[in-house]
């Protein structure tokens, strides 16, 4: 029975090509609007590592005295101070820990061939690779004795090789970070695809760096950062050595906790970590806080997907909802003209169900057909996009889900477009229109 009223349906927009057109257009610009919207919304709220996305926590410490606020919702800075930093790396009570910071070098192999170039950098421990899963091409971390030992080792990303080495394993070669010579370790491709979750202070949808050293070589080149410091106090920070005894906020300390147990061991740890920084003086705050937030919490604590983005997506289906408008008074013409034929197979025995049944059919095939053309304008809208904003360029794309929701999108909405027409149509009077025959 549905391939005949599919069959009926065809034939249908054959004998009305012009309006069936006219339909499908409009519900391909209304999908086409409303995937573009919705694809970006899905791909910044979605999780970026969803294997481990619940055991990696963000770490944060309100180190500040009585009296001194942040621009936060619980009042706690999103950073560490190095000294924090290096007493929570250095407890080791986590599965894993990592402390890191942006950075940014001028890269060069140190000849006239090939020109320095000013690129983004992570000073980050060897646990940063394993932790955020990163993916090997050649060769691999560095060894924590090299880390321990601030030596000159370095992973670099994957098209970062290819442009200074071509298509050979580079592992074991050099290249300088301003004027010192490091040893190429390893190739990575790139941690991530579209949000910087690790580093959300610094941007969350900069492209991963593509270059990463250990984290030890900051207090042994004095590497200052290249991302966000924030002060809340006075102090003179004029050398390097001061800085990173002083207050000053601007590391990330993310760590591991592989259970429940493990985290609840961990929180106990900073209440205690807090109470013995509050016996030397700091930590002045008569209720110190701390936080202990996974990668979905994290995006969300920094509003990763903004107010607009999610109004932008409420304004795309409110503009489908009037392309649907319009297709509804077009349905109801078309169906109601029809309905000397209906009134006719009515007295031959078709039944209320089988014609409002036929009718639903044909208003889900021009949802089909407008879903699919839909797809190809939401390409159009998300190349733009990609062409105008650099940064959006990993998310104005359409996964598989995002493919599949079209279609299915267009066909719910045509179907309730078309309830009122097809429930019109088949209340038609069979002895009325037998009358005018």
């Amino acid at each position: 029975m549905l391939g005949h009223y599919i069959d009926l349906s065809w034939r249908s927009f054959k004998r009305t090509p012009l309006v069936s057109a006219l339909m499908v257009v409009a519900i391909a610009i209304g999908i086409g609007i409303t995937m573009t919207t919705l694809s970006v919304y899905h791909m910044m709220s979605a999780d970026p590592i969803p294997s481990k996305s619940d055991q990696l926590f963000a770490v944060q410490l309100q180190t500040m005295d009585e009296g001194e606020g942040w621009f936060t919702n619980d009042d706690i800075p999103y950073q560490l101070t190095f000294q924090d930093a290096q007493n929570l790396m250095n407890s080791a009570k986590a599965d894993a820990q990592v402390i890191m910071m942006r950075a940014g070098f001028a890269v060069h192999l140190g000849d006239e061939a090939n020109a320095p170039k000013l690129m983004d950098a992570r000073a980050a421990g060897r646990d940063f690779f394993s932790m955020f899963n990163a993916e090997f091409i050649y060769g691999g971390a560095w060894q924590q004795s090299d880390e321990d030992n601030a030596l000159n080792k370095v992973v670099i990303e994957q098209s970062l090789s290819e442009e200074l080495y071509g298509d050979i394993n580079p592992v074991g070669k050099t290249l300088y970070l301003d004027k010192h010579l490091f040893e190429v370790v390893g190739v990575v491709k790139p941690v991530t695809s579209h949000i910087k979750y690790y580093d959300l202070n610094n941007g969350a949808f900069r492209p991963s760096e593509r270059v990463i050293i250990p984290f030890s070589l900051v207090k042994e080149l004095q590497i200052t950062t290249w991302g966000n410091s924030n002060g809340w106090k006075r102090e003179s920070n004029r050398t390097f050595e001061e800085r990173l005894n002083s207050e000053m906020l601007w590391l990330q300390f993310w760590v591991q906790l592989d259970s429940p147990q493990a985290k609840e061991d961990y929180q106990q740890f900073l209440v205690n970590y807090i109470q013995e920084q509050q016996k030397l003086g700091r930590f002045a705050r008569k209720d110190p806080k701390y936080a202990l937030r996974d990668v979905n919490e994290w995006m969300q604590y920094n509003q990763v997907v903004s107010e607009d983005n999610k109004i932008l997506v409420l304004l795309s289906f409110m503009f489908l909802a009037v392309c649907l408008a319009n297709i509804l008074g077009l349905l109801l013409a078309k169906f109601m003209r029809r309905a000397p034929e209906i009134g006719v197979r009515r007295a031959l025995g078709a039944s209320k169900t089988q014609v409002f049944t036929q009718h639903l059919v044909e208003v889900a095939l021009l949802g089909v057909f407008g879903g699919v053309l839909g797809i190809v304008l939401a390409q159009l809208c998300l190349w733009g996009v990609r062409e105008s904003y650099s940064y959006y360029s990993d998310l104005a794309q359409m996964d598989w889900v995002m493919l599949a929701s079209a279609p299915a999108i267009a066909i719910v909405a045509c179907v309730v477009a078309g309830l009122l027409p097809a429930y019109q149509v088949c209340r038609t009077n069979p002895a009325y229109y037998l009358k005018t025959q």
